[in-house]
């Protein structure tokens, strides 16, 4: 199996040319590295000896060292190249005029893992916004969607439920590269700065993470593997309800549970439903931090069986729906805050629309919910089509 080279090899074998002679600031986090475990701020520091001046870090810290959410970063110094990190989820998630003094060009190198709700995606919108602002050229080094580019899923945002966990009109599951994403934001969503994308080379958009030959290193501490990306699409809804997503345990999304379910109930509902390409093992978990902390957890872990027909989102909506025909005394909403929003739903945020949170609670049917945005996410897959870097 040939191996991807990512963005981040591409510019380093063939730097452009204008990048010489510039002040260098890196975003980038534990996950920016080379096909042998080589960070990127190491290599670009050696690339281009004292040109990097600064690097900024995304949610969960330059080390990816804070497990939850909502849990800050601060500033402070690399350990060993002694220039700044500024922290991009501190006391602001927006880049401001002094973090961004110090150089010409910010490098982006980010793995992200093809969903809506995940915050670097949104982090790099602001650093792009900030760029465009104080006159600075932003540089994306492209790397997989580990979940493949051919597969979206899921509503589209609401504008009234725009947040950092979502900021534009894109679905759930996108099906784009972070590179491809930039230029969607930077065209069509009126952005406008100094923006170049460093391509990989060899990805295809079949391609899930196992395909690509390349290192998975965990972007965030609850995404330890491929697996977690391919499910949390859908999974990342339980971070709104008063059932674990399985944080606090090794297996963060692939197991949900509450003490509350009963989970031979559970399979009587769940057998009449269609639920292709995974199969469900019911298990008991205790979280060591998060939700139910110390509590024994009755639920299920996801076991994925065909990739191509697995649809995370529909099934977390169905997995849902379960619960609350069995359980509606006992489930519901998160309360607020979440991710700096203290006054809507978390779900609602998660979600992206309202409007399909409170069909799930009046028991709609969830293909009909389903049909509800087929519409519009072939809109977005066409309109996506024009940034492709990848065919």
């Amino acid at each position: 199996m040939a191996r991807v080279r990512t963005g981040l090899e591409s510019f380093l074998s063939s730097p452009p040319k204008w990048i010489f002679g510039t002040r260098i600031g890196l975003l980038c986090n534990p996950a920016s590295v080379d096909e042998r475990f080589r960070h990127a701020s190491e290599l670009i520091d050696h690339r281009f000896p004292g040109h990097l001046k600064a690097l900024y870090s995304p949610q969960h810290g330059f080390f990816s060292e804070k497990q939850d959410n909502m849990v800050e970063s601060n500033h402070t110094i690399h350990p060993t190249l002694n220039i700044p990190v500024f922290s991009l989820y501190g006391k602001t998630r927006i880049p401001d005029k002094s973090m961004l003094d110090p150089i010409d060009i910010l490098i982006i190198d980010l793995q992200d893992v093809g969903t809506r709700v995940y915050t670097f995606i949104h982090t790099m919108s602001y650093c792009m916004e900030a760029a465009k602002r104080l006159g600075k050229k932003v540089v994306v080094l492209d790397r997989p969607n580990p979940i493949n580019g051919n597969m979206t899923e899921g509503n589209l945002l609401s504008v009234d439920c725009a947040s950092f966990v979502g900021r534009y009109t894109i679905p759930m599951r996108h099906g784009m590269t972070i590179g491809e994403l930039s230029l969607l934001f930077n065209n069509d969503f009126g952005i406008g700065c100094d923006l170049a994308v460093i391509p990989m080379k060899g990805w295809n958009r079949e391609m899930f993470f196992k395909d690509t030959g390349l290192p998975w290193i965990a972007p965030s501490p609850n995404m330890p593997s491929p697996i977690s990306a391919m499910v949390y699409p859908g999974q990342v809804l339980w971070e709104g309800t008063n059932v674990s997503e399985g944080r606090g345990t090794t297996l963060p999304f692939e197991m949900f549970g509450a003490p509350f379910i009963d989970v031979k109930r559970m399979l009587t509902v769940l057998d009449g439903y269609n639920l292709p390409g995974i199969t469900l093992r019911s298990i008991v978990f205790e979280p060591t931090f998060n939700k139910w902390s110390g509590s024994p957890c009755n639920g299920f872990q996801i076991h994925i069986t065909d990739p191509y027909k697995f649809k995370p989102f529909v099934t977390t909506l169905l997995l849902i729906h379960a619960v609350i025909v069995n359980h509606k005394d006992m489930f519901q909403w998160k309360q607020p805050p979440y991710e700096y929003e203290f006054e809507r739903l978390p779900i609602d945020l998660i979600i992206g629309d309202k409007n399909i949170r409170q069909r799930v609670e009046k028991m709609d049917d969830i293909s009909a919910i389903e049909d509800s945005w087929r519409d519009a996410l072939k809109g977005f897959e066409e309109t996506s089509r024009s940034v492709y870097l990848y065919k």
